[in-house]
């Protein structure tokens, strides 16, 4: 077995800070219920709302993928009433600046009655200072606007002026994408991409969830302001530290590494008929997501170690998006989804 005794790195530890350990062992009965209070205010979407409610467990970067009216924004706004969050929502557009992101740094009077008396740089911060915060349509922003929500998400830290400022603890970024609206849209970065730890598919809600939705459409708002917390800040950050400590298997860690390597076409690991599709495949931080995230679905369903079966569950949400496909995919019409299926495949028969 494999285990992780250091508190990960930032972890705020006081003496009245909740114990760890107990904290994961309520964390089955708290975590029916916070998906409980979901379902209320989001119809459905039973697999969005589980992987959303793994990722704010461990304190990583999800994306959010599905057409508009899909209820992506009350269900993040939901997961920061039900944990406690400071809430942030943030409209990318092309014209968004990096400042409108991060903060600028503003002059203001050293004495307001006086102003010859000088003035002074002070920063002011941005929407970025929350602790969940909603990148809505992320991929309208511009280059310049990306690079600096991907320092955010990468060092959990903002630079303006020459200066550095740390984020809240804890820090996420949801972010949304449209995959049907295209015009005036920028391509993620790669790098930006596989700092999302995992994607979420919204599809459409099944006839009957969509009759619901439909005549219940008045009542949701007010369903989304009685829900109440199930998990303080305090907690929240002592579940992310022991989700982070459960012990694996060797067998899981082979797992995770056996499916990173099988998505990339020059290892042996990746079927043969399947490199042509795939330019670059999913680098090592897709097989750490895959350990970390796996420990949160096996602490949800009280069980004390990951199995193999968690790493390959989630593993379509860790590695759809982290895969390039090539020019021939998109010429025959393969999908990410398609590619990742054989991946996983691929990736089972050489774990064994």
């Amino acid at each position: 077995m494999y285990h992780r005794p250091v508190p990960p790195p930032n972890a705020e530890i006081s003496d009245h800070a909740p114990d760890p350990q107990a904290v994961l062992e309520a964390l089955p009965e708290r975590g029916a219920r916070l998906q409980a209070q979901l379902r209320r205010v989001v119809v459905g979407q039973d697999r969005a709302v589980e992987l959303l409610l793994i990722a704010a467990l461990c304190q990583r970067h999800a994306l959010l993928v599905g057409v508009p009216g899909l209820a992506k924004t009350t269900l993040v706004r939901a997961v920061a009433r039900l944990l406690e969050l400071t809430f942030r929502r943030v409209q990318f557009t092309p014209d968004l600046m990096p400042g409108d992101v991060t903060g600028s740094e503003l002059l203001q009077p050293l004495d307001p009655a006086n102003p010859a008396a000088g003035f002074r740089l002070v920063f002011q911060p941005g929407p970025i200072f929350g602790n969940l915060v909603l990148a809505d349509e992320v991929n309208r922003a511009p280059p310049r606007t990306q690079a600096a929500l991907l320092e955010a998400m990468a060092e959990r830290q903002v630079t303006v002026g020459g200066l550095t400022h740390p984020l809240p603890d804890p820090f996420l970024v949801i972010a949304t994408q449209n995959p049907i609206e295209q015009d005036g849209t920028y391509p993620l970065p790669e790098a930006q991409l596989d700092r999302f730890s995992l994607a979420v598919h919204l599809g459409y809600p099944t006839p009957a969830e969509e009759r619901r939705i439909v005549a219940e459409a008045e009542s949701f708002p007010d369903e989304l302001a009685s829900i109440a917390p199930v998990l303080t800040l305090e907690e929240l950050r002592a579940a992310r530290s022991a989700i982070g400590r459960m012990p694996i298997t060797p067998a899981v860690v082979d797992e995770a590494v056996a499916l990173a390597r099988a998505s990339r076409p020059e290892d042996e690991r990746c079927p043969r008929d399947l490199r042509p599709y795939i330019a670059w495949g999913a680098g090592p931080r897709a097989g750490q997501d895959l350990v970390l995230l796996a420990r949160a679905m096996a602490a949800l369903a009280a069980e004390p170690t990951p199995r193999v079966e968690h790493v390959r569950a989630l593993a379509p949400a860790v590695l759809g998006h982290r895969l390039v496909l090539s020019d021939a995919a998109a010429a025959e019409g393969v999908r990410a989804p398609d590619v990742v299926a054989r991946v996983i495949e691929a990736g089972v028969r050489s774990a064994r």
